[in-house]
């Protein structure tokens, strides 16, 4: 008789251990269950600060090209519109330019060599208008390009960036009209007159003026582009200072490959100016701490 009875109780054994296994099974899945949850939990609380932007959506690459279109259409429109309110007042403007920037004799006052010569003159003048007035809008349709993508720290930053632009486009106009276009030119009346007379040409002469004014207004917009990067993580003032002679190097064949000057003095000052900013710019933020 005790061996059955043996038998029976390993019997009961067996039944109960599977059972005993399945409880504490449960439990422990349940505390893994529980651990999980409170883990997702203070995963989805932390994850708006390291996922992308709220706005952010996929779009097909041709929405984005049509985007980016449209919007280039509306700085084209907006260049267009003021070109046109400044044409009539070209001639104006003309002769204020030229006699404000060439020596104040008769020597100097333009020539005309072909028919449409004074017409293009205007066109350019009224260009060079629009050009300036459009940076910024040039500017704030980047931004809402890329207003989707941007967290709101960047946007206070992009949208900051829309009148500094036109501030800085004006201040690069002016910097060319009174120290730029001065010296450039006094430069080639010097070097010219002991060999001949200068007859000075509307079409060439005033192209050269409107070309500078719109380079140095475009040159200005250095420290924005600058500011900008390093506002919204894309670079490091570190990085940019480290690696400053490429920059240099950069500004001078850019300055020499574009300038329509050969003599070479119109893409030095062009180049110094661009470096000159590039370092006010770096000197400007290590001296403030940012």
């Amino acid at each position: 008789m005790a061996p059955d009875r043996e038998s029976a109780e390993s019997l009961d054994d067996r039944a109960t251990t599977p059972a005993a296994q399945a409880d504490g099974g449960v439990d422990a899945a349940a505390g893994t269950g529980a651990s999980t949850g409170s883990g997702a939990a203070s995963g989805t609380g932390g994850a708006p600060g390291s996922s992308a932007p709220l706005d952010d959506e996929e779009m097909p690459l041709s929405d984005h090209i049509e985007e980016m279109v449209r919007r280039l259409g509306i700085v084209l429109i907006l260049m267009a519109i003021v070109s046109g309110i400044v044409f009539p007042f070209g001639e104006r403007i003309i002769n204020f330019l030229w006699y404000a920037i060439l020596p104040q004799t008769n020597d100097a006052a333009p020539r005309l060599y072909e028919p449409l010569a004074l017409i293009l003159a205007r066109l350019k003048v009224s260009t060079l208008a629009g050009f300036v007035i459009a940076l910024p809008m040039f500017v704030y349709q980047t931004y809402r390009f890329m207003r989707p993508g941007l967290y709101p720290r960047e946007r206070k930053y992009y949208l900051a960036a829309v009148p500094t632009s036109l501030v800085l486009a004006t201040i690069g106009v002016l910097f060319a009209f009174f120290l730029i276009l001065p010296a450039i030119f006094t430069y080639f009346l010097t070097y010219t007159e002991p060999v001949a007379a200068i007859a000075f040409s509307l079409t060439d002469t005033f192209g050269l003026i409107v070309l500078l004014m719109g380079t140095f207004a475009l040159i200005f917009q250095i420290p924005l582009f600058i500011m900008l990067a390093i506002m919204m993580g894309l670079t490091t003032r570190v990085w940019l200072t480290d690696r400053r002679l490429y920059f240099w190097g950069a500004f001078a064949g850019i300055a020499f490959l574009f300038s329509p000057d050969p003599t070479g003095m119109a893409p030095i000052l062009v180049a110094v100016t661009m470096i000159g900013l590039f370092e006010g710019t770096l000197f400007l933020l290590k001296w403030t701490g940012n």
